[in-house]
């Protein structure tokens, strides 16, 4: 999707439509941090997980907007609900964000293109929204096309054109290759896909460690990831960052009274329940910490998990902090502690 939170923010709010918006964060305070960026936004340089504070600096006419997480998620919804017309395998990344394998697709189109662009079409007809594809042979390829022609864009690598591609594609596009990685890379005059091919698999290990061989497998357009429709959830959270600083425990409590809430109802949309629950806290300096507890059986009700997130924090000693960002994650979903063992059953 095209600049999702804040393209739905103009969406339903005509008096944002064609200025620049950011979606979190806040002009007053300490700020908080950017979630989204419209595109007359980004023009100034603003973008997602800039201060707000550094946005405002880009873009002194900025306009503010508090997140709608929950319009959001039905948004995303309705969303996948188009992707399902055509195919049911879905790998989602994030509420924007989605692999399609339509190798098999539902209507019997048999392009991948005309696929792209009849959920293109639905999304804008249905949603008033736009969005963004890549076609290609593999997952990594794909992804990197769906960033080129943004916004309302449809980009193909054909087979024969995916290693000439991989050749030409700016190091900092690789996957896995973030800001100090790409610096490493540039300092050994590494700056293209042309440039890694040179270098053997044995030289990226010595280099880039495991992810060594990623590299050298995909500059030569080889990626055999399939799409994953039902991937292991590991994890289920949800966090919360503030337009203003907490300074209180009582305020503290009270959003992660909230938070909690949130997450109970998402254990039980997807009937989980975990052993340990996790408190993130960050801070107004921007230091970040974790707290977790184990349970002997897995917990999924609100009083053990709000209860168990206010311990988390009172350990922290929370008196004399401001505190910008909560979240409560649980995790080790459905399992029995060490030593226990569990009755298997046939089928």
């Amino acid at each position: 999707m095209d600049a999702f939170y804040a393209s739905v923010e103009q969406r339903d709010n005509p008096e944002y439509r064609g200025k620049p918006i950011v979606v979190g964060g806040s002009p007053e305070g300490r700020g908080g941090v950017v979630a989204a960026a419209s595109y007359e936004a980004r023009k100034f340089g603003v973008r997602s997980a800039m201060p707000s504070k550094k946005a405002q600096q880009l873009c002194p006419h900025v306009i503010f907007v508090r997140p709608r997480f929950p319009v959001y998620r039905e948004v995303s919804q309705k969303i996948r609900e188009i992707f399902h017309r055509y195919t049911d395998l879905i790998e989602p990344l994030s509420l924007d964000e989605a692999y399609l394998d339509v190798t098999q697709d539902k209507p019997g189109i048999g392009s991948a293109i005309a696929i792209a662009q009849q959920i293109k079409q639905a999304i804008r007809e249905e949603l008033q929204l736009t969005a963004s594809a890549g076609i290609s042979v593999n997952k990594f390829v794909a992804k990197i096309a769906s960033d080129m022609q943004k916004p309302d864009g449809l980009t193909f690598i054909a087979p024969d054109q995916v290693e000439d591609f991989m050749e030409k594609l700016p190091v900092e596009k690789f996957f896995g290759v973030g800001r100090v990685t790409a610096e490493k890379m540039k300092r050994m005059n590494l700056h293209t896909g042309a440039d890694l091919k040179r270098l053997t698999e044995n030289d990226l290990v010595q280099h880039f460690g495991k992810t060594g061989r990623f590299y050298y497998r995909i500059v030569r357009g080889i990626d055999e990831r399939e799409v994953q429709p039902h991937r292991e959830t590991k994890s289920l959270g949800a966090e919360d960052t503030f337009a203003f600083d907490l300074t209180t425990v009582d305020e503290m409590n009270a959003e992660l009274d909230k938070i909690a809430v949130t997450v109970t109802e998402r254990l039980k949309k997807y009937n989980l329940k975990g052993r340990t629950v996790t408190l993130k806290i960050k801070y107004s300096d921007f230091r970040q910490i974790t707290r977790n507890q184990s349970f002997p059986h897995p917990v999924g009700d609100l009083e053990t998990i709000a209860g168990a997130a206010k311990q988390l924090l009172l350990k922290t000693e929370p008196d004399d902090v401001k505190i910008r960002l909560l979240g409560i994650t649980l995790s080790n979903f459905n399992e029995e502690p060490p030593g226990e063992s569990r009755q298997l059953t046939l089928f």
